[in-house]
């Protein structure tokens, strides 16, 4: 039985760490979804000379009313579970069998309303007189030139056009002026 200690151990190899590290993986992808998301466009529904306040009035009385019209209908589901097939590890003491095991599926929630919300409330933006757009984000050259403000009536949109995110969670749209012949 001097073997024992060795055979235990051989079980556990590397490769079957696999499961942690494709967790730090998925938890990689998603910090750096969250972060590259902060320099993605600004999404917002749109109309022209219309107060910011007013369209965060309009976008929230949109939502209650799709969340009334469509709601939450959560279904849980459960992945196939992954079948992970023994091996034969070797060691100067001898060859074992590791026999394979069963990984359980992941349960998850499934929100069966959730595409039939996001319609009801962009139509109701649409009765408003809104449109969805994706406003880009400023390079951060001229992010650095625009005093600190936040945006507080919608201007009209150019195709030079872009936001600068504030630290407080408010975002101002900013259209660079075009240099004239005589700059």
């Amino acid at each position: 039985m001097t073997d024992a200690p060795r055979a235990v151990n051989s079980i556990v190899t590397r490769s079957d760490l696999g499961q942690t590290a494709a967790m730090r993986a998925i938890f990689r992808i998603i910090v750096a979804g969250l972060a590259l998301g902060a320099c993605g466009p600004l999404s917002l529904y749109y109309r022209p000379g219309v107060s910011v306040s007013r369209m965060e009035t309009d976008t929230t009385q949109c939502e209650v009313a799709a969340l009334r019209d469509a709601p939450v209908a959560n279904q849980i589901r459960q992945s196939p579970p992954i079948y992970f097939p023994g091996g034969r590890y070797c060691t100067g003491g001898g060859c074992y069998a590791a026999p394979g095991y069963w990984a359980g599926g992941g349960v998850y929630t499934v929100d069966l309303n959730s595409d039939l919300r996001q319609r009801v409330l962009d139509m109701c933006m649409a009765e408003k007189g809104y449109q969805p757009v994706s406003v880009p984000r400023c390079p951060e050259a001229v992010a650095r030139q625009v005093p600190p403000a936040a945006t507080r009536t919608m201007p009209v949109l150019t195709q030079g056009s872009c936001a600068v995110a504030n630290k407080n969670g408010t975002w101002q749209i900013v259209t660079p002026q075009a240099p004239t012949a005589s700059e």
